[in-house]
């Protein structure tokens, strides 16, 4: 990890980073981000979400001299109780991303920690997903990731 960087829970003044970090995720998945429109409404929802703090935290790498350089945000969802979750409530990791410069040295991997962390002092979640790139995929099983037991599936609905 680069030794001057600081990890640390995401304050609003780090939204505008945080909409970045999230252009260059986009980016990195092949997205087009050149339509700038979205910015103001995830600059809306960081806001929001980061007023939360027992429902959303995001943790963030800062580097002195370059600024925010790395993220990951957690989010807490409400689901029906069940008897394998009897809160009803289920972690989502999302949004892990490092700028390329930044890349390769555990700044991920330690906000990830951290955040899995906040899950564990903070919330009252039993599971916590995420869905893995193949980049991602090696380090997550490190940090105990596994495959879900139902099988997960999507429908994207036309809009």
């Amino acid at each position: 990890m680069t030794t001057d960087a600081v990890i640390r829970p995401a304050r609003a003044a780090d939204v505008p980073a945080l909409v970045d970090l999230r252009a260059q995720m986009m980016r990195d998945m092949g997205a087009d981000t050149g339509d700038e429109s979205w910015r103001a409404d995830a600059a809306a929802w960081y806001r929001a979400r980061l007023a939360e703090p027992m429902r959303c935290a995001a943790i963030i790498a800062e580097v002195p001299g370059d600024g925010v350089v790395a993220c990951a945000v957690g989010t807490v969802d409400d689901h029906a109780p069940s008897p394998r979750n009897p809160s009803g409530l289920r972690g989502e990791i999302a949004n892990v991303v490092t700028f390329p410069a930044f890349r390769r040295c555990g700044l991920a991997r330690t906000c990830v920690e951290a955040l899995l962390q906040w899950f564990d002092a903070e919330t009252a979640v039993h599971v916590v997903r995420l869905a893995a790139t193949a980049d991602g995929e090696a380090l997550y099983r490190r940090l105990g990731f596994s495959e879900p037991r139902d099988l997960i599936l999507e429908r994207r609905m036309p809009r």
